[in-house]
């Protein structure tokens, strides 16, 4: 079975990248759970965060940005206890700050999802690719990404962590050419 060259032997890695990364997602709490997790891999594996993925929808209630804009400062240094969590504060602070961004950004624009998805004028971007390390760490599409959510005070959206949240919700298909998930 061919999968792409970055899915290790790990059965976590291979259900994430054969259920779930490259396929559109729209739902904008998933988006948000996306984006707040891709903030926490900053500096590590993908895979250390999708180990960590259910202790982090217990703590953060399936990330519900509701709940999770109203979190006190004295409850996420709680969290900071917890070893299944990746334990840097600002990395847990980011996630209340980017509910607290997110709805900021809704009342401004409405649909959170239809408005990230017009990065990519709404539909995936197909890219052809012999060999994952071939790819870019970031676009200039993630680079205006990046600076549109900054202005909204998200935290941990760099250009390259909007690049793996686009490659992951879907707006980019950037599975190898020879990868039956394609």
């Amino acid at each position: 079975m061919s999968r792409c060259g970055w899915c290790l032997n790990d059965s976590i890695y291979i259900q994430y990248h054969d259920l779930e990364w490259g396929k559109p997602l729209y739902d904008e709490q998933s988006l948000f759970e996306l984006l707040c997790l891709e903030g926490q891999q900053a500096g590590l594996s993908w895979l250390t965060v999708l180990k960590k993925r259910e202790c982090y929808r217990h703590h953060f209630f399936q990330f519900s940005i509701h709940e999770i804009a109203q979190f006190s400062d004295h409850f996420l240094t709680e969290k900071l206890q917890d070893q299944g969590l990746i334990r840097h504060a600002k990395k847990i602070y980011s996630i209340r700050d980017n509910a607290i961004a997110w709805q900021a950004l809704k009342s401004e624009v409405g649909d959170v999802s239809t408005w990230l998805w017009s990065f990519v004028q709404q539909k995936t971007i197909i890219h052809h690719i012999d060999n994952y390390k071939t790819l870019p760490s970031s676009t200039i599409i993630s680079q205006a990404m990046s600076k549109a959510l900054k202005k909204y005070r998200f935290k941990f959206v760099g250009p390259t962590i909007c690049y793996a949240f686009m490659q992951a919700s879907g707006m980019v298909n950037n599975h190898e050419n020879d990868c039956m998930f394609k």
